[in-house]
């Protein structure tokens, strides 16, 4: 494609001389280029972003009249040989960060750099000066196209990043080694002593177990029930109005990052551009980096077969161990450009303007505020009795449970999708950990650690609920999986974890994050000694039991469901879904498929720790309706 005029006088091209270039040589029409710098005016972004955004140019195009407009020639860096000792002698990251990336040396040892920001005197001085001050000689490309080149270059070093980096800057904290030596030998230790005791004084040693079990039951669900009761006081308040998020300029927004991790999820990829095309956020301030694992081909083409827009980028998991949501979501961290990240999953409807009333919180919450949380509901809860149960936990944990824990200042658990971070104060926390299989839950406490905040919004994100039984254990019995990891991790150290994060966070924590766990895997039991209780012949049961213990058992058993009923009862008066309350009487069957899920997460937390159990998708027969 000829392109008029000469631009070899000069090496770079102001914004008007560079859309003179685009519409003389055809590339856009007067009507485009009028519409880019109309959102130019409104965003502040440059024009050439607002076209490839807006799909009104391609990047083969762009290429073509960016190299014009340098006075260089255009490469396709897909077909370069490299000199990979010479790439290599810098990190990656300055590559994305700076968006160039050396080439080779030529025979007269000028290195060619490929660079996708012109070729200004004073950007050809650091670039040199970071190459021991050699001769350059530039050739144009796309940022994407240096991303792309990264991520094949640096292949070995992003996968080992994204699954160790957290482990060598503090092995401590990360869940790569399951039981510590000490964990490993007190473990062992209680468990000798518990079974010498048992065998001394075997009624006694169960009475002992059971008490303790009963009280750890009443005091995760008492606490629960504090804390939600406190959050309750939100149902009538509006934390973002939408003349807030109404007030906000497009050109003060930041850069935001969206990153969807997917893994044989070729069902929905159209669902997932439909749902996040829905997204109320300037295009050109807006990446959407969709991970996918390298070996999950099906998917890759059901993407690309799916015409993503052009703010629509696949990032390559390069193989590893472990592969997990966590090391996926480290990889889109070091490509992310966004100021702000968020993380959604394949299936998820987020509010239109869930990115702008985040912006909002991060505003309001100071520097200290590492992320918010937006909740998360279903949008099939009439299918059947189990997406009717889990619509009604979810409403009470993400509209009372996290809304209490805000209000209190108490570390909150993440959940898995709709967290929106600090890009920046998240690579501070060392990413995710790749090896805990509820890597959200973990952020939170670390974030505390560090003396950062967790926040959430008024903002939802529509999900597909759990539909089969199997399907739901084998989700569930993950995340109690990961709750135990967390558990274990911050157990190392827990006096380091008083003093940075208090006592009264770290009781909190205590509660919540380890008192799950153990409440789930009492459920079984306790319904049985009350089975037992109430049809056994009384004088057999006495003969094991007391009467005293009896009575707490029981108790705590009618306790502990009225609560756990009650706050399930709470949730669907928020969001006006009346026809669920009478479901909630069902609580006490659906926590019996959470110890179910319980005793498997511990099997597989003894077993194979970081395996993650695989959730299938896209097998709702409702349709969300927009």
């Amino acid at each position: 494609m000829a392109l008029g005029g000469d631009a070899s006088a000069t090496r770079t091209a102001d914004s008007a001389a560079f859309a003179d270039l685009l519409l003389s040589a055809g590339l856009v029409s007067p009507q485009n280029l009028d519409f880019a710098r109309q959102v130019k005016q409104r965003t502040g972004a440059h024009i050439d972003e607002v076209l490839i955004s807006q799909g009104l140019l391609d990047s083969e195009s762009l290429l073509i009249a960016e190299a014009h407009a340098w006075g260089i020639h255009p490469i396709d860096l897909a077909a370069v040989a490299f000199d990979e000792e010479l790439v290599r002698s810098i990190p990656g990251q300055t590559y994305l960060g700076e968006n160039w990336l050396p080439i080779r040396r030529n025979a007269q040892g000028t290195i060619v750099v490929a660079t996708a920001r012109g070729v200004a005197p004073e950007r050809e001085a650091e670039i040199r000066a970071r190459l021991g001050g050699a001769e350059v000689q530039f050739v144009a490309t796309t940022s994407w196209d240096i991303k792309n080149a990264c991520l094949r270059l640096f292949r070995a070093q992003i996968a080992d990043e994204a699954a160790n980096e957290l482990w060598r800057q503090n092995p401590s904290l990360s869940a790569r080694i399951t039981f510590s030596r000490g964990q490993k030998a007190g473990g062992i230790i209680s468990v000798l002593a518990v079974i010498g005791l048992a065998i001394v004084w075997p009624v006694q040693v169960v009475i002992g177990i059971i008490t303790l079990l009963s009280l750890i039951f009443l005091a995760g669900t008492s606490f629960k029930f504090i804390v939600a009761m406190r959050g309750a006081r939100y149902d009538v308040v509006e934390r973002i109005t939408q003349h807030q998020v109404e007030l906000l300029d497009d050109r003060d927004l930041p850069r935001y990052t969206v990153l969807v991790p997917v893994f044989r999820e070729a069902n929905i990829v159209g669902q997932l551009i439909r749902n996040l095309g829905g997204i109320d956020y300037p295009t050109e301030k807006l990446e959407v980096l969709i991970l996918i694992e390298e070996e999950d081909h099906e998917t890759r083409d059901a993407v690309l077969t799916s015409n993503p827009p052009p703010h629509f980028r696949i990032v390559t998991i390069p193989k590893g161990h472990p592969q997990t949501k966590p090391r996926a979501c480290n990889v889109g961290l070091y490509f992310a450009t966004g100021d702000y990240l968020v993380i959604y999953d394949a299936e998820d409807t987020p509010d239109p303007d869930q990115l702008k009333k985040a912006v909002i919180a991060f505003r309001r919450g100071g520097s200290e505020t590492v992320c918010v949380q937006a909740s998360l509901n279903y949008f099939n809860d009439r299918e059947n009795v189990l997406t009717r149960m889990f619509t009604l936990e979810y409403s009470y944990w993400f509209d009372y449970m996290l809304a209490g824990l805000d209000l209190g200042d108490l570390p909150i658990p993440l959940g898995g999708t709709s967290n929106h971070f600090r890009t920046a104060a998240l690579s501070e926390l060392g990413g995710w950990d790749p090896y805990k299989v509820t890597e959200d839950a973990d952020l939170g406490i670390r974030a505390s650690a560090l003396g950062y905040r967790v926040g959430v919004i008024n903002s939802t994100t529509m999900e597909e609920a759990n539909t089969s039984i199997p399907n739901f254990i084998r989700q569930r019995s993950r995340w109690i999986k990961g709750y135990m990891q967390t558990t274990l991790v911050h157990a190392r150290q827990p006096l380091a974890l008083i003093s940075q994060i208090g006592l009264r966070r770290f009781l909190s924590f205590v509660l919540l994050i380890a008192g799950t766990p153990l409440t789930f895997l009492g459920v079984i039991p306790f319904y049985l000694i009350t089975g037992i209780t109430l049809f056994a012949p009384t004088a057999l049961v006495a003969q094991f039991f007391p009467v005293w213990l009896l009575w707490i058992t029981l108790l705590n058993f009618v306790i502990g469901n009225v609560i756990m009923i009650y706050l399930s009862m709470m949730g669907p008066y928020k969001r006006g879904t009346f026809h669920l309350v009478l479901w909630a009487l069902l609580n006490p069957l659906y926590w019996l498929l959470h110890s179910i899920a319980a005793y498997k997460g511990l099997w597989q937390l003894l077993t194979k720790p970081h395996y993650w159990e695989k959730t299938e998708h896209g097998l709702t027969t409702h349709v969300q309706h927009g």
